[in-house]
């Protein structure tokens, strides 16, 4: 998820945690599962995608219902021109459209809308691995469950660390970031691979255990999220916290499960360095 206007925008939300973090991009995973297409996961996409195109056309749109958290906490639709301290210490207009009512559906649409090409790209990426077998884990209605209440918690979260911000957020990346999370839960030995790139230096691709290539977004998301709260609200484009609410939602949830799902509906004979016994 983004936060608009007052930070730097085309971030990869997920793949790229910040300036100063080297981007994890996962290219691929080892675990193809059982034939079959996750139909929830790629109408998700694609529904993404579609909100994306009709964003360029209609800036209102984007300005209007995006989750704002003044209009969360207090319930009522900010219109007008309002202006913020950026970081650097100037002043920033933001323009706030008419919303949806009651104002609090913004928390559903503002996780299908993204704030740039980088920004929808790395979110529908990781969906893309990730979501597949999850949703084959969950089964297709459970999943798309899943996916609403982890976005919807991970920008209840945004909104708690400065209830009366008037900046904008918007983004799949908290709902994602629960995907992760039960990824990370069912299938922590699946190798994912990546690449890792030095600034514009991409290194040659290696295959991870998913525990370390979440892992380590994870840490990053708990290390700048807690940095965003210490500096200030403002100091980023990237909303660390609803990463981070999204996926204690998706934790949650899928050790809760767990016992109750049959992860070799998402695993391969054999992924991740596993192989099934013989006798």
């Amino acid at each position: 998820m983004q936060q608009q206007s007052a930070g730097p925008s085309g971030e990869l939300a997920l793949a790229k945690a910040s300036g100063e973090n080297a981007p994890v991009i996962p290219i691929g995973d080892e675990d193809t599962g059982p034939p079959g297409l996750p139909v929830v996961n790629v109408a998700i996409i694609v529904l993404n995608v579609l909100v994306f195109m009709y964003q360029l056309v209609n800036p209102d749109f984007t300005n209007g219902y995006s989750t704002v958290p003044a209009e969360i906490t207090t319930g009522k639709d900010l219109i007008g021109a309002f202006m913020v301290t950026a970081p650097d210490g100037s002043s920033v207009q933001i323009d706030e459209a008419p919303g949806p009512m009651p104002i609090w559906l913004t928390l559903f649409t503002s996780m299908f809308m993204h704030g740039g090409w980088l920004h929808i790209g790395g979110n529908m990426l990781f969906l893309f691995i990730f979501g597949d077998n999850v949703e084959k884990t969950f089964g297709s209605l459970k999943y798309l469950i899943f996916y609403l209440f982890c976005g919807i918690v991970a920008a209840l979260a945004q909104v708690a660390t400065d209830p009366q911000s008037i900046i904008p957020s918007l983004g799949a990346s908290g709902a994602i970031s629960g995907v992760l999370a039960a990824y990370l839960v069912f299938f922590p030995t699946n190798r994912v691979r990546v690449l890792i790139t030095l600034g514009i230096v991409f290194l040659r691709p290696i295959a991870v255990p998913a525990i370390v290539m979440i892992g380590v977004w994870a840490l990053l998301q708990f290390i700048n999220g807690l940095g965003a709260i210490a500096v200030s609200q403002q100091t980023s484009g990237v909303a660390y916290w609803a990463h981070i609410g999204g996926f204690i939602a998706g934790l949650v949830i899928a050790f809760a499960a767990r016992p109750f799902v049959d992860t070799s509906a998402g695993r391969s004979p054999g992924a991740g360095g596993w192989n099934p016994p013989t006798g």
